[in-house]
């Protein structure tokens, strides 16, 4: 069996890595290398290191309009798809059958954040949805899927978790594909997750509850943030009281509980803008805080 994978993060990483075990890769498509960090340096995606580290060619372009006349030549049986990152056009979805791996049970959070999603509206369950590819976004019929629940998980941790599910599901669809019959998705029951953009990580402590599930779905990026610092590190105390947005309601010994306009928050570690990350009590320290002060 002849896989042609196209994918870009570690999510994708982790589905390729099972395939590579089980069939022949005869090629990855990736998006192309870009500069990370301040020094702007520039890093290939997860998915090309793994490739090139099994000798498997890997193509980089910067869209496939002119990709299907290769991919034709590559002669893949099927075409498997995990958060690439780009929109396949008609001439690449009639080569083969191209089955994408979506980290939601669609047609819940069609779009570019469903994990993200899942974890902002305290979904209890979330999971992974083989998909047929066709023009639209995310709107192939379903092929089979898998859930897990959600939690208090971070989005890094659900990421894993729901890659891992993926690089089970999809040798099965693979492998049973003639018998399985494809479901319509229904369209009614529609929703869609957004790109993520860094200004959505700005919190002004109008809600504990908030708070805490922004923290949670933006912790790799863009983390959370107000006008004076990131934090790094907190938790939820509860949801109920009434507080004066950003007062220091209680110094601990390693933290402070924060109270939000509804509820109140710990607070371990921040990191100020511009600066090193640092524990909170040494950041009230240095700037003569206690109690009944207000941190933002």
């Amino acid at each position: 069996m002849k896989i042609l994978f196209m994918g870009t993060p570690d999510y994708a990483e982790i589905i390729l890595e099972a395939l590579i075990n089980k069939y022949e890769i005869v090629g990855v498509y990736t998006q192309p290398d870009k500069p990370v960090g301040r020094k702007k340096v520039l890093t290939p995606p997860p998915v090309k290191v793994l490739a090139q580290k099994h000798k498997i060619a890997v193509f980089q372009p910067n869209n496939l309009k002119e990709e299907s006349e290769n991919i034709k030549n590559l002669n893949p049986d099927f075409i498997v798809v995990a958060a690439f990152g780009m929109i396949l056009p008609k001439s690449v979805l009639d080569i083969a059958p191209c089955i994408n791996l979506h980290a939601s049970l669609l047609p819940k959070y069609r779009g570019a954040s469903p994990i993200q999603s899942a974890i902002l509206n305290n979904d209890k369950f979330t999971g992974v949805t083989a998909m047929k590819m066709d023009i639209g976004l995310d709107t192939g019929d379903i092929l089979g899927y898998e859930y897990c629940e959600v939690g208090n998980k971070t989005a890094p941790d659900l990421f894993n978790e729901l890659a891992n599910i993926a690089s089970k599901l999809t040798p099965y669809i693979i492998d049973n594909y003639e018998k399985i019959i494809p479901l319509k998705q229904i369209d009614a029951l529609t929703s869609y997750s957004p790109k993520i953009k860094k200004e959505d990580g700005l919190v002004n402590f109008d809600s504990a509850y908030k708070i805490y599930r922004k923290y949670l779905a933006f912790y790799y990026w863009p983390g959370i943030f107000t006008e004076k610092f990131k934090i790094k590190n907190m938790n939820l105390i509860e949801t109920s009281s009434i507080n004066e947005a950003g007062q220091i309601l209680e110094v601990k010994k390693e933290s402070v509980i924060v109270g939000c306009e509804n509820g109140s928050i710990e607070i371990i570690e921040i990191q100020p803008h511009s600066k090193k990350a640092m524990n909170i009590i040494a950041y009230l320290n240095g700037r003569g805080l206690k109690v009944g002060d207000n941190l933002l």
